[in-house]
């Protein structure tokens, strides 16, 4: 069997809508010493291949990541097979506050140094030694203190279309180069306050309170499962919601609504907007902030240089491209001059 994928996303998309089933969109991780990462990706290609999954998913010797869907069918079986690998067996599974059978369309199973990137040395910190673990009730409480600083641990293009009410924002692209700015921006208090780390799904705070801990933060706290699993918590439970906005994730969906509040603006023109796109300039695929007016105007480009390539004809547009390098911009994420808005803001 050849362990890689071998559709392209057009006919994966086609293989869905033929097939008609509902698709169940997760997230789950788990940190693990993995002695032979190779051996336990392959292993999982072959049985995920045999459920229909589909995702992104990141194998290390730490341990492993998974943003996946799957026929709402397997999903019995799938849970068995997690339970039958013993440091799998009963791990928070993270379902997508809104479903799409579309999210993934691939199956990418990829080896990677660790599975969330920090700039750290491997035996650095003990992540068993992480902060406390709130629920969105406990959660909710802790943040309510004046003494009580919440913090932020994602990249500055997700936290941009939502976040919780008066939490630290830090303007990053990368988690790598949040902790240690995180760390210099709070260690005066580091004695004193309550800290509480949140992100998308709980894998990059489990590392970030860890992290403020050993450098000798005393109270230090993170929410358990992310905003995902605060939010199903709050619907389920009716407590005040104090997010805002809607809370970005990686696959095709880009995002999924937590509140009806709309907290960003378009970066062409600055009218209220919270959707992302990329440049529909194959040379260019920037992410960015685009209202409808705006998608109009410039053809669901980020520019009108852009704009005039994208409507050339694709053997030109390929001639263009010729020789040179993908572009770069599509790392930029939100960081680009020509973004006439976002850029006159900085």
């Amino acid at each position: 069997m050849e362990l890689y994928n071998k559709l392209s996303a057009n006919q994966r998309r086609e293989l869905i809508e033929k097939a008609g089933d509902r698709r169940l969109t997760l997230s789950f991780y788990k940190y693990h010493n993995i002695l032979n990462p190779k051996v336990f990706r392959d292993h999982l290609y072959v049985e995920w291949s045999k459920l229909n999954i589909l995702g992104r998913i990141y194998i290390a010797r730490e341990g492993v990541n998974a943003q996946l869907s799957l026929p709402s069918k397997n999903f019995k079986n799938f849970k068995n097979f997690l339970d039958s690998i013993t440091f799998l067996k009963s791990v928070r599974l993270n379902i997508a506050i809104e479903q799409d059978d579309f999210s993934f369309l691939k199956l990418k199973i990829k080896l990677r140094n660790k599975i969330v990137a920090d700039g750290l040395k491997d035996d650095e910190i003990n992540l068993s030694n992480c902060g406390k673990h709130l629920n969105a009730k406990q959660f909710n409480s802790l943040v309510s203190k004046s003494n009580t600083v919440v913090v932020d641990m994602r990249n500055h293009y997700e936290s941009e279309i939502g976040h919780f009410k008066g939490a630290v924002l830090p303007d990053v692209d990368s988690f790598r180069e949040s902790l240690p700015i995180v760390e210099k921006q709070l260690e005066k208090h580091k004695e004193t306050k309550n800290f509480v780390m949140y992100c998308t799904g709980g894998i990059r705070c489990e590392k970030a309170s860890t992290y403020l801990k050993h450098k000798g933060f005393k109270n230090v706290y993170q929410l358990s499962g992310g905003i995902i699993e605060y939010t199903r918590q709050v619907k389920q439970s009716g407590i005040e919601n104090k997010f805002v906005g809607k809370n970005f994730v990686f696959d095709q969906r880009r995002s999924e609504a937590v509140s009806s509040d709309v907290v960003s603006k378009c970066h062409q023109c600055g009218e209220k907007c919270d959707t992302h796109v990329n440049c529909a300039n194959d040379a260019c695929h920037l992410l960015f902030i685009q209202c409808n007016k705006c998608s109009k105007i410039y053809n669901d480009c980020c520019s009108k240089s852009c704009k005039d390539v994208s409507e050339m004809t694709i053997e030109k547009q390929k001639e263009l491209r010729k020789g040179k390098k993908n572009s770069n911009q599509i790392f930029k994420k939100g960081r680009s001059k020509v973004l006439i808005y976002k850029n006159n803001l900085v």
